[in-house]
């Protein structure tokens, strides 16, 4: 398992617990250096992330794997291929790279849709003109993979695992994936930033599941861990996974994370 950046922070102020609201584009850059400096390989963003794309272009990722994500394709789309071409040739664009790593799809219930086949074989064909090396969908529940790998088959596999959410691993899915030679990347480890703050400062919403919050917090102190630390303990547990994707909010935010994720690589 290998440690990859999020950067959707880079273009929207995104998570439950984020506080410092968008980051700036100098901040991105250091945040860009850092990675690489500490042999981080991947990144992930996505067309609907703001401004992530142009801000990551600006940077400069020519030594990083890019994976993005498609957006909804508009009903009224009859030229998918088409369509999907002009969004991925943008994307390259704004990233300021030849060629992205991985292209995901933001929605892939479209896939049940009638037009399911057509979005499949444009996603292929961008494969094939080598726009893109390996496709495949972002999830929010394995749900989804029971309705559509039945038709379809992906190089890639993104969905949300922490130690509150481990429906991938319950559901079976983790382990079919890596059997069908698929490249799962995780993300949400620390439940957007919920798992990593005090307890007196879970938004009131959150208050029916406070049961698991409580119980978290017990087992880092039975276990005398940081909280970064016990959400990376856990998931490296699972070998099947290839990516686990992180987002921070600063450059030492960032090298809290890599730290906590060597210190659980040693033990």
């Amino acid at each position: 398992m290998k440690l990859a950046l999020g950067t959707v922070q880079f273009g929207l102020p995104y998570g439950v617990a984020n506080i410092n609201g968008q980051i700036s584009p100098e901040e991105a850059g250091s945040m860009i250096n850092t990675a690489q400096k500490e042999g981080i390989e991947l990144i992930d963003t996505a067309i609907g992330y703001g401004e992530s794309e142009t801000c990551l272009g600006s940077i400069g990722i020519n030594n990083l794997k890019a994976v993005s994500k498609l957006p909804s394709i508009p009903d009224n789309i009859t030229d998918i291929y088409g369509w999907m071409e002009v969004q991925v040739t943008a994307s390259l664009r704004r990233l300021n790279i030849d060629s992205l790593y991985g292209l995901l799809l933001h929605h892939p219930e479209q896939l049940l849709g009638i037009k399911g086949c057509q979005i499949y074989e444009a996603l292929e064909k961008i494969k094939e003109k080598k726009l893109i090396q390996k496709s495949g969908i972002s999830i929010y529940s394995p749900d989804e993979l029971d309705l559509i790998c039945g038709n379809y088959t992906f190089d890639i596999v993104q969905s949300p695992f922490n130690i509150i959410d481990q429906r991938l691993y319950l559901s079976g899915w983790l382990n079919k994936l890596k059997v069908q030679g698929v490249e799962v990347h995780v993300r949400s480890a620390f439940l957007q930033g919920l798992l990593l703050i005090p307890l007196h400062e879970i938004p009131v919403y959150f208050s029916p599941w406070e049961n698991y919050f409580v119980a978290w917090k017990s087992w880092l102190e039975e276990k005398s861990l940081l909280p970064v630390e016990g959400c990376l303990a856990f998931i490296k547990k699972f070998s099947d996974i290839s990516y686990l994707l992180v987002g921070a909010d600063n450059s030492s935010h960032l090298n809290e994370i890599i730290s906590a994720f060597k210190k659980t690589e040693a033990n």
